[in-house]
């Protein structure tokens, strides 16, 4: 395993961060375009917790790929990253409907998200100056 990828570690905290960032992008184009959505749209509370999974996963990304170009091969990372997309719609459709749409699914995701982030700074320090 050193020879394919010397830091495992690090691989796996990755795979955990694109498992979740996936898993959340999924979640939230299902809440896009805002015209089919009336009962986020009429929501003060869900436009805002809609935000806020949106610059958490925009962060996730941003940070993971920052994470992983810094501590991984090259390849591990095109490699669990693609692994990641490919799986993600499984855990999706795992999941119960009413997880999926509104404000439960954007709470569980917000949290998820959010966990990862801090996570992450708490591993990797990616977003220091």
């Amino acid at each position: 395993m050193n020879m394919i990828e010397p830091n495992v570690l690090a691989l796996g905290w990755f795979a955990l961060f694109a498992g979740v960032a996936s898993v959340g992008f999924y979640v939230l184009t299902g809440m896009f375009p805002l015209e089919t959505r009336p009962d986020l749209k009429a929501r003060p509370l869900g436009l805002l917790m809609l935000t806020a999974n949106v610059v958490l996963l925009l962060a996730l990304v941003g940070g993971g790929l920052a994470y992983g170009a810094a501590n991984l091969r090259w390849t591990s990372l095109v490699i669990v990253g693609g692994l990641a997309i490919l799986f993600a719609p499984g855990l999706f459709n795992v999941w119960p409907q009413r997880w999926r749409d509104g404000l439960a699914g954007l709470a569980i995701v917000l949290a998820g998200l959010g966990g990862s982030v801090g996570l992450l700074q708490q591993i990797g320090s990616v977003f220091t100056l």
